[in-house]
This record gives structure tokens, sequence and C-alpha cells, in this order.
């Protein structure tokens, strides 16, 4: 049903603002992208109708209304890697006639195209106006009554749904204006020119092109990063196997083995420094074939630095089991504290006492039980009396240690005590000189070379002093016996200790007899005042260190009373007296000689 009307001649044609319906469909030519378009002004614009040509509706090229042939917009395909967005639904249009580009006028016959005059015409996408008035003052008019009601504005004449007023554009009917404004007034023209629809698309195109680089680009950045780690992969591997000999199975030995040798494992050494090592002294055949069995065995994990007999020439399965094995550690020793240079006896259990070159010559031993050979201790006490810069003694120490009456305990107190590892192959001289060389650099450490000015000892006798608290006292007494030898030697009093004596006896005993007390040697505090000529064990950290930072006090006696250890100290004689017969009463000071 049309809404058309006749009007009187001269009549002005009134205006009613309806909203147009809400846009069905939108055709997107290139570019699947929402382009907010808006046409650019011009004086040509005239709307009518339902039919008017709205901002987003596809502009033909003028045809015949009974043009039966029409070019179907092109609808850009989704790139299959870009996400999918929601587009408006679209309706086909009627492939069996071309749209109407105008609404004839009334009773104007649809293949007569209307005749516009100068300046108004069918709206095309270069206006940017969907309706503008005429002048007023050419044109008065009056307008129509309006039903204002609710009823009036959802059901309209016309009969067709609208929606409301401020959705879209309002529809309305017009009447070709015989005269145009000589000028537009300025409020026509908007301030700023949106762009043209070629530009629209040129800027859409850009936008796509845009995502395309950034796919683009990511996916250069995976394939980089897959491409360096597949090179670090091929180094590694080629690196390995230009190292393990290559892609065949590697070399091994199958012989039942030949002589043993000394192999060093060092602080650190990892499992391939390890197979070096073997393979250089032809324990295994290639240092591959032992990294492989290595890698097998949790056994590894135990393996310590230090010294190893191994038989050459034999598999690397074998090679594994043997380094593994504790029996093929050699040259390992512990030197507790106060262990001296020579086996001593106890008294009262006969029990031997083994000595550092007993220990040294126990872990030297090198072979099967029954053909062992080992550097003997005569070996070592002869080595030991020798030249003492060969023999690694420092500088702080030659002189007091040239001034020692008995050449085989030159080197006494000079051992550190600790765990030790050597290579048992070595000479006597050279296992003692690394000794010897190793523990000084122990003692110099505690600061023994600079703590002498404050105790009024030279570094040697710091370490002869040191030796005397570890065998008179437990260690939580240690700066207390340290206080007690620094008062004496302070007022010249002979220090009387027993231990002294049993030093130079080559027995061990608590209690000392008079006899015992009463021989003259370089060690018996008994008998001679001052410290003994060298030190009577190896002392150990902790007693130098109680050296070197005594405890304050002013004792000049003390006297262990009991089987625990328990010492007395005090600056009184009569107490000390006092001290003695709780000892006798206990059974400490008892001899058994």
């Amino acid at each position: 049903m049309s809404n058309h009307r006749r009007r009187p001649a001269g009549e002005r044609p009134d205006f009613e603002y309806i909203p147009r319906e809400p846009r069905r469909h939108r055709y997107l030519e290139e570019d699947d992208d929402e382009i907010g378009y808006t046409p650019t002004p011009d004086d040509d614009l005239v709307t009518t109708g339902r039919h008017a040509v709205v901002y987003d509706e596809p502009h033909f090229d003028e045809r015949d209304y009974d043009e039966r042939h029409v070019e179907e917009p092109h609808f850009a395909e989704p790139h299959l890697e870009e996400p999918q967005r929601h587009e408006p639904q679209r309706h086909e249009p009627h492939r069996d006639y071309a749209e109407p580009r105008y609404e004839p006028r009334y009773e104007q016959p649809y293949d007569t195209e209307s005749v516009y005059e100068d300046g108004y015409g069918p709206r095309s996408y270069g206006d940017a106006r969907a309706y503008r008035e005429p002048p007023a003052d050419d044109h008065p008019y009056v307008d129509d009554y309006v039903d204002d009601s609710d009823d009036a504005q959802a059901y309209p004449e016309d009969g067709y749904d609208r929606p409301q007023a401020d959705v879209a554009f309002a529809e309305a009917e017009t009447q070709i204006i015989s005269a145009i404004p000589e000028e537009i007034p300025p409020t026509a023209i908007p301030e700023e020119i949106p762009p043209t629809r070629a530009a629209a698309r040129t800027q859409a195109r850009r936008r796509k092109q845009a995502r395309g680089r950034a796919r683009r680009g990511k996916v250069f950045g995976v394939l980089a990063a897959a491409t360096v780690l597949i090179v670090l992969v091929g180094v590694v591997f080629v690196g390995g196997k230009l190292f393990f000999g290559g892609s065949d199975a590697p070399a091994d030995y199958a012989g039942p083995g030949g002589p043993e040798v000394v192999v060093q494992v060092h602080p650190g050494d990892t499992a391939e420094e390890i197979a070096t090592t073997l393979a250089d002294r032809d324990v295994v055949a290639s240092g591959s074939a032992f990294f492989n069995a290595a890698v097998q065995s949790n056994a590894m994990n135990s393996v310590q630095p230090g010294f190893y007999s191994l038989s050459t020439q034999i598999p690397a399965d074998d090679a594994v089991q043997e380094l593994v094995d504790p029996a093929s550690r050699v040259g390992q020793m512990i030197i507790s504290e106060g262990r001296q240079l020579h086996d001593t006896t106890d008294v009262q259990t006969g029990a031997k006492k083994k000595g550092i070159y007993t220990l040294i010559s126990e872990a030297s031993c090198l072979g099967d039980a029954g053909q062992q050979k080992c550097i003997s201790y005569d070996d070592l006490n002869a080595a030991g009396a020798g030249d003492l810069t060969a023999l690694g003694v420092p500088d702080w120490a030659k002189d007091s240690v040239a001034g020692v009456p008995d050449r085989d305990r030159q080197l006494e107190g000079l051992i550190a005590a600790g765990s030790w590892d050597f290579d048992p192959t070595a000479g006597p001289a050279a296992i003692l000189q690394r000794l010897v060389s190793e523990s000084s650099a122990s003692y110099e450490k505690t600061g023994i070379l600079t703590a002498g000015n404050q105790v009024g000892l030279t570094p040697y006798k710091m370490l002869v002093a040191a030796s005397l608290v570890e065998r008179e006292a437990m260690p939580d007494d240690f700066s207390k016996v340290a206080r007690v030898i620094l008062n004496r030697l302070a007022v010249n009093q002979a220090l009387q200790f027993d231990s002294t004596v049993n030093y130079a006896l080559d027995t061990t005993e608590l209690a000392t007899t008079d006899a015992d007390r009463a021989q003259v040697t370089p060690w018996n505090t008994y008998a001679s005042p001052g410290l003994p000529a060298t030190p009577i064990s190896s002392p150990s950290i902790g007693a130098l260190q109680a050296v070197e930072q005594p405890a304050p006090g002013d004792w000049i006696y003390f006297v262990t009373v009991d089987a625990k250890g328990t010492t007395l100290f005090t600056k009184s004689y009569d107490e000390h007296l006092a001290n003695i017969d709780q000892a006798l009463n206990n059974g400490i000071l008892n001899s058994g000689r």
C-alpha cells in the first residue's frame, strides 16, 4: 500500500520524520572489515520514499529498471587462519531484476526515468546528507497534524513496523523542489569531511595487510627458534661423536687385564674426565667405552677424590667395578689428633698405638694380599731425618728443627692431623715432602705467623705448646691449659707435664713414676725448664687456636681428677695438693709401672 497522495498546485509538501527500518544487510566488497563509512556532502541530494538510498547500501551503476543482468557483489572469503568474526545477516539481492535507483513519482511509469531540476536528483554515494529542506522564504509550508500517541508511533499508516527515532535516519516523502538556493547554509555542511569509500577500502586493506604481517612475523619467530634448537642439538650430537670416536661402537678390551697402575681422581672430576684419565693410563681401550659403562652404574656416585689401583687393559665394565670397590683405594690414611711420628705402647693395656710413619707405610701397599709391595717404616724414618728443604719444612720452623738433638724426631708435629691421600708410587721423601708442605699451609691459615706477637712465642714454639695442650686436656679445657702454659713460662716455672715424660719413653700413661720424672731428656719438662725441644704430637687446629687465643686467668696448676677427664684449675699450690689427693683417691694417678 502506498502512502502517496495528490496535492493541489502550489501547496507545500508536508514532512513527517519517521525512523527508517534497521539496516537489513551489509555488502563488503573487498575486505572483511567493519568500515564506518559516511558519504561526503553533495549539493545534488534528494531522498524520497522508503527506497531512498542510505549510507551503507551498495550503489550500482544506473540501469533501466527492466534490465535483467546485474553484477552480484563480491564477498571476500575469510582467511582460514584468521579468527572468524560475527557478521550481520545478509540478504541476497533478487537475481531476476535490478534494484531501483529511485522511486517514480505518482502516476509516472517505471520505465521512464524521472526528470530532476538542476541541483536535485537521486542521492549518490558522494552525498553527505539524507535530507535537506528547501529555504523557508521561498517555500512556505504548514505541517500536517501528527499524532504523537504511542499507538500512532507503533503502527504507522502505511502498515510497516518502524524502529524508534534514535535508531536511524527518518524517511520522508518529498516533492521535487523547483528552486535551488544560491548558497548552502554553512550549518548544512559538516565541519570534518569523512573519507571517501575508496579511502576507507584502502585503510581496511592496510589493516588486513598489517594483521598478515603480524601473523607471518610470529610464524617466522617460531621457525627461527626451532632452527636454533635443531642446530644446538646437532652441535651437541656431533661434538659427542667427535669426542667419543664417531658413530661406531667404542673400542673396548676383552682380555683378563694386565699389571696394575695407580690413577688419581681429582676433586670435581666428571665422568668424562675420569674416562680420559683411564684411557691415558691404558686401563680401558677408549674413554667412550668407560663413559657408557659408568653412566649405567649408580655406584659411580660413591667415587671420592683420591688414588686408585686398577688393572690395565680390562673391559670398561670391569674398570667401573674396580673403581667403585673400596679395596682399590690406596694412599689414604687418617691421622688422629695427638698422634706421634713413632709407635707407642700403652702401659696399662700393652696395646700398641701406630705412629704416623706406620700409617704411611700401610697406606702405601700395592698389589694383592701376599704379593703386596709397601714402603717400609725404616725407609720413611730414614727419609724423615734428611734435608729439611727437601722435606718441605717451612722457613718459620727451620732454625728450631735444625737444633733438634734426635734427627728421627725432627718432623714431629709438622704433619698435621686429618685425612690424607698420597700417591703410593712416589718415594718416601716425596710423600713426606707433600705431607709437610700441605700441613704448613694448614697451620698458617690459623694465623700462627702473626698470633705469636701477642703471646710472646715464635710460630714453631706455638706449635710445640699446642701439642702439649692436645695431650694434657679435653677440648673444652684447651684454652685454660694454654693459659697455664703461658702463665708458667712468664714466671720461668717448670711446666712439669707428665705427657712430656711419656714422650721420651715411647710409652703412654696418665701417671708417671718418680724415676721416670727424674730422667733428663730434651722433652722432660720436670727435669728441664721451658718448652720441650719439639712438639710431642700432631696437634689439632683447635689446640693451635687455643694457644693463639688463650682464656684469661691466673691459673698456675691443674690436674685431672677422674676417668671422665674432669680437670681442676687453681693458682694456689695448697688447693692443687688437695686436688691431687682427690685424683689419687679416684685411682687416676696410680702408675702401672
